[in-house]
């Protein structure tokens, strides 16, 4: 799978099978679901706690935003929130194999 296939995915009513939950929750944040998608990202580790700084930037909360960055151990994005998705959602699929 690679990143138009999953903006593919997103005209069905479901993620994509076998996806890690950290691309679960880009899928529904780009489904304009912010809350199921903050919700997947509540046991935290590295790539779940990047996807939740994602999340508050989105929301407008750029402190809550920043903690979320330090604890992912990344640095604060500063491009656009599509920019940001696109490069989260390639990250996440080459990291399981599916780019």
């Amino acid at each position: 799978m690679n990143l138009a296939e999953f903006r593919a995915s997103l005209a069905q009513a479901t993620p994509p099978t076998g996806v890690s939950p950290a691309l679960q929750a880009l899928w529904y944040a780009a489904k304009g679901d912010w809350d199921r998608a903050h919700e997947i990202t509540q046991p935290g580790g590295p790539a779940l706690d990047w996807v939740h700084a994602y999340l508050h930037r989105v929301e407008g909360d750029l402190g809550n935003a920043a903690y979320w960055y330090r604890r992912a151990g990344k640095p604060m994005a500063t491009g656009s929130l599509e920019e940001e998705w696109a490069a989260l959602v390639v990250a996440f699929l080459a990291a399981q194999g599916r780019s």
